[in-house]
């Protein structure tokens, strides 16, 4: 009992002696006292924080920013060192007047029924040919009989006109079989191949030898061309490299998947293209453009939209974007809104796109070119 009685008391003693200390500490009295737990503070913190946070000198160099927005446009300033080291590569050019291409699409055909076409015709012709020399010997053997007078028998004046009239039927028909394989061919592949079918031509013979390929290269519905097309040109997967393609003449059939028009050319063999592939293809259009080139390489894809980047001023670039239906000329965008002489990025425009991505994770906003 005794000992919960004092308790209380030396409770009470504990707190009246903090008030004194605590009295005493800010007192002048007390000065050396708070001095010293100053001193003892500070060095604690100093040594919490060489602990705990890294030295000035070992903190990790932080980048400038080298995107800006400019007048609503996203703007990638960089040095020239930054430049450099990205790679870029950059060319001046200027708004000319371009021949549009149409994209069209090719297939290279097989064949088979064209070297079918051209023995077949080969053989009626040998046949035409040992008709008419049967049909000239029976002629004249039934001539000779005739002029024998009573010195031929009747029997041998008949036999001889009959084997006559017989030779003379079958050259008639090898004569049918020649003109309709030839009109056949014609029919089939238009009178330049079908032509060339009939006499053997060098171009049928280098068909055939697969030197060279049939192509047809079929425009889409609504595109037509006035006259014949000039040079045109074929990508070959996958690297999509273009090889040319020599004009033949019109199809005498369209594509049934495309149902436009259609035109045979010829590839070289060794073009990487073979029977039974398809293609892109690229045919002169009618249409003059004006505008600035922009070869394919220096363009940039982001969020389904297409983009060049141009020179806004020295070693400031901006992303311009291209509209869906941008022509093409000589493998490469007829850009039409950019006049004058413009600075193009040909090397490194995805650098530039990556730069301008990264402002974009740290910040919200930034409109494109407009």
């Amino acid at each position: 009992m005794v000992q919960r009685r004092r308790r209380p008391t030396l409770l009470v003693l504990l707190i009246l002696s903090a008030v004194v200390l605590g009295v005493f500490a800010f007192t002048e009295a007390g000065a050396p006292y708070r001095a010293g737990m100053q001193a003892r503070t500070t060095s604690l913190l100093s040594a919490w924080r060489e602990r705990v946070a890294p030295a000035p000198a070992e903190r990790p160099h932080l980048p400038a920013t080298r995107t800006a927005i400019e007048d609503g446009r996203t703007v990638v300033r960089l040095t020239p060192e930054e430049r450099a080291r990205l790679g870029l590569e950059t060319a001046r050019v200027t708004a000319k007047r371009h021949r549009e291409e149409l994209q069209a699409y090719g297939s290279v055909l097989d064949l088979a029924r064209v070297t079918e076409l051209t023995n077949s015709y080969a053989s009626a012709k040998a046949q035409l040919q040992t008709a008419q020399a049967r049909a000239e010997v029976s002629r004249s053997a039934s001539l000779r009989a005739k002029n024998l007078g009573q010195y031929a028998t009747t029997v041998q004046v008949e036999t001889t006109e009959g084997t006559y009239q017989t030779d003379q039927a079958a050259l008639m028909a090898a004569d049918s079989q020649i003109r309709t394989l030839a009109a056949t061919a014609q029919q089939e592949w238009g009178p330049v191949i079908g032509r060339a079918i009939v006499e053997r031509s060098p171009v049928i013979t280098r068909l055939i030898e697969r030197t060279d390929f049939l192509m047809q290269v079929t425009l889409p519905p609504g595109e037509a061309l006035k006259g014949a097309p000039g040079l045109a040109f074929a990508e070959v997967p996958p690297q999509s490299s273009r090889v040319a393609l020599r004009f033949v003449s019109a199809a005498t059939r369209t594509d049934p998947r495309i149902q436009g028009q259609s035109f045979f050319y010829i590839v070289a063999g060794d073009s990487g293209l073979m029977p039974g592939m398809s293609t892109l293809a690229f045919l002169p259009a009618d249409r003059i453009v004006i505008g600035t080139l922009v070869p394919e390489d220096a363009v940039v894809h982001w969020q389904g939209g297409t983009w060049v980047y141009r020179g806004l001023s020295e070693n400031a670039f901006v992303r311009h974007p291209l509209k869906a239906s941008t022509p093409i000329s000589d493998d490469a965008y007829v850009v039409e809104d950019l006049t004058g002489e413009t600075e193009i990025v040909l090397k490194g425009a995805q650098a530039l796109l990556s730069e301008e991505m990264k402002s974009l994770l740290q910040v919200s906003g930034g409109a494109d070119d407009d």
